[in-house]
């Protein structure tokens, strides 16, 4: 009987050890839906391969929402944890009245990541003046690439319907392929789509639109103030995996951050990622501090009232959360 006690003891403890390793493996999944799969996002990307996140307990489910609409409808219908896409998209839904609106709790972009595609292999510096009475496929319509290209151009002396025609009637996801059958002048790519589009002969890289748009900012992360709120150490895990990833970024050789993208982007030529590498370090598009920047924010705001996309306001105090990014930026 004792050596029957002993045994039994002995596996019940087994068993709970067992159990408990198990557990304590068990990473929890968060749901990220970004609006479209480009360089411009490396850090992010940086952090899922070098499994900062990983290192965090998480496991990052990544999906292309193909435009910021799509990928705050699967935030809104809980098929999504986390997006990534432009403030813009939050500031809707919380003048909409949601009660449970998505909150900014990290920044990742700080200007326009699109590039402005000719026809023509145009001297530099890129004359805008060639623009005029040209016709511009610029995006949907309320969407941050084509409010910001709209401002740029305006304070260029290009105004749409006087002297240049903005086409919004072609899906974000579909941008290039409607350039290259044949509409519009002129176009923005993000990258690494604009090098390949480029390489292919398709079209020359003329501008950068952030260069000549100035700071603003372009892509955030964000949740539902709900899933914040009930997932507090989730968020924190993320924003500090994160911030390993932005940090990464700025220090490598071109060649390391390279050797990171690639399994984002097996099809795409190492020479197309390091020269999408090259353009976004240019125009200083990423942020070194994951704390959404209230005085861009506000820069936003007036940017879509210029394309006529802003009524009422939304406060910055109200569409942020940043506990985590000013702990883990200080």
């Amino acid at each position: 009987m004792k050596k029957f006690l002993s045994a039994f003891c002995c596996s019940v403890i087994c068993f709970f050890c067992v159990a408990g390793c198990v557990q304590k493996d068990v990473a929890v999944k968060v749901r990220v839906n970004e609006v479209t799969h480009s360089i411009f996002y490396a850090p992010f990307y940086a952090a899922v391969e070098n499994g900062y996140f990983k290192d965090e307990g998480l496991e990052i489910e990544l999906t292309n929402g193909g435009g910021a609409d799509k990928s705050m409808s699967a935030l809104l219908s809980n098929s999504a944890d986390v997006g990534l896409m432009g403030p813009e998209a939050a500031i809707y839904v919380y003048l909409n009245g949601k009660t449970d609106y998505p909150k900014i709790f990290a920044q990742l972009t700080k200007r326009d990541g699109s590039f402005l595609i000719s026809r023509k292999n145009d001297a530099q510096p890129f004359d805008f003046n060639l623009m005029q009475n040209k016709e511009v496929i610029a995006g949907r319509r309320g969407g941050v690439p084509a409010m910001t290209l709209e401002y740029a151009l305006k304070e260029k002396g290009l105004v749409n319907g006087t002297n240049l025609t903005l086409n919004f009637d072609v899906q974000f996801a579909l941008t290039a392929a409607a350039f290259d059958g044949g509409t519009g002048d002129y176009c923005t790519l993000f990258e690494p789509t604009a090098s390949e589009f480029e390489k292919a002969g398709k079209g020359y890289v003329v501008a950068s639109v952030g260069e000549f748009s100035g700071e603003v900012p372009y892509t955030a992360f964000m949740a539902l103030d709900g899933y914040i709120k009930k997932n507090g150490e989730t968020v924190k895990k993320f924003v500090k995996a994160l911030k390993r990833g932005v940090d990464f970024t700025m220090t490598p050789a071109d060649e390391e951050l390279v050797a990171a993208l690639k399994k984002q982007f097996p099809s795409i030529s190492d020479e197309s990622v390091i020269t999408s590498i090259k353009r976004y370090r240019k125009i200083d598009a990423w942020v070194s501090k994951l704390t959404l920047n209230e005085q861009a924010f506000e820069r936003l705001k007036n940017i879509m009232r210029s394309a006529g996309e802003l009524n009422g306001d939304a406060p910055y105090s109200k569409m942020t959360f940043n506990d985590y990014a000013n702990e883990i930026d200080k």
